[in-house]
């Protein structure tokens, strides 16, 4: 008689590594704002406004002629018209919350504050 072969141990990873992995297409069209001014709205409340040089399937931005819009001291969630320049910068893509082209952004009020207004008189 023999020895039946051992069974094979499971693999540490949890899943089959012979399957091919599915990729997923990035729901961001960032090529259109490629070569143009963006804003980026970062984790934090960070904003900073710049040319979009280039970009990866992780959302990691490169902007030229960068600038960072400047907090209130006294409010720090408030942004102010004050900007400093940065130059070139990478902005790591897990702090990227919103890509929008600069022109045509106007800052709107906020329809939930009038309505706690209204609500408290």
């Amino acid at each position: 008689m023999s020895a039946a072969p051992a069974a094979a141990a499971p693999s540490r990873g949890g899943g089959n590594n012979l399957l091919p992995s599915k990729r997923q297409d990035s729901i961001l069209e960032l090529s259109k704002f490629m070569d143009q001014a963006v804003r980026v709205k970062c984790l934090g409340g960070r904003q900073v406004k710049g040319i979009l040089r280039g970009y990866d399937d992780l959302v990691n931005l490169v902007l030229e002629e960068c600038e960072e819009y400047i907090r209130d001291p006294d409010d720090h969630q408030k942004i102010t018209n004050t900007t400093r320049k940065l130059g070139l910068i990478v902005v790591r893509g897990t702090q990227v919350s919103l890509v929008a082209p600069d022109d045509g952004m106007e800052e709107i009020e906020n329809p939930f504050l009038a309505a706690e207004d209204d609500g408290e008189e």
